[in-house]
């Protein structure tokens, strides 16, 4: 898996632009309205979703394996973003209780106890009272499906990226000991790639009771 993001990063640079995710805006929203002020972003890349945190007076501190892409993170926003370089599988990073925590299209491309471990270790790291926001790619997604099959709703769809497909039952099962709150779908356009159909996505936000 670093490898192939490494070599992504390093091929594609800014792959997929600067704008940010629908999911981002979303999470962005309820953090202001939550007045979260403090932000962890497991699997950071090069920043896109991190700038929209921090233009609303956000501190925020990222996670990523590819130290390429945390190169192109701070040439473009300076060091106004900490980030550590590893795998979220290696979490935690530090001892932080963090107001929010967006993880975003990153947990589907684990593993079962990868993903359970993830759910874990970043409920931990929340604060009582604190949100975290995942997206996690959806059976109804058009990249369903392909591939080749590794287990039930789990494809690898490329040489490298194997993906866990959620459905309703799935989020819950896997979310539901986290203060799973709300989920819904949500779609994110190949902004970067015109034509493209949108991926499909659940976006699921827990709170941990205070």
């Amino acid at each position: 898996m670093a490898e192939f993001w490494e070599t992504s990063f390093v091929e594609k640079q800014t792959m997929w632009g600067f704008e940010p995710s629908e999911s981002a805006v979303v999470a962005n929203d309820l953090f202001k309205e939550k007045q979260l002020r403090n932000i962890l972003i497991p699997g950071i890349g090069y920043g896109r979703n991190a700038q929209l945190f921090h233009q609303n007076g956000m501190q925020v501190t990222g996670i990523e394996i590819s130290k390429t892409a945390i190169g192109l993170a701070k040439s473009h926003y300076g060091e106004s973003i900490k980030i550590h370089h590893g795998s979220v599988t290696d979490m935690p990073y530090d001892e932080v209780l963090y107001d929010g925590i967006l993880c975003y299209a990153l947990i589907h491309l684990l593993n079962q106890s990868e993903r359970s471990k993830l759910l874990s270790d970043c409920y931990r790291q929340l604060r009582p009272g604190g949100y975290m926001v995942f997206t996690a790619v959806s059976t109804a997604s058009p990249n369903y499906g392909a591939g080749r099959q590794l287990s039930e709703n789990r494809f690898e769809i490329m040489e490298g990226v194997r993906m866990y497909f959620y459905d309703a039952d799935a989020v819950k099962r896997e979310f539901g000991k986290y203060g799973l709150a709300a989920f819904s779908e949500i779609e994110e356009p190949m902004k970067n790639m015109p034509g493209r159909p949108a991926l499909k996505f659940f976006l699921v936000t827990c709170r941990k009771e205070v």
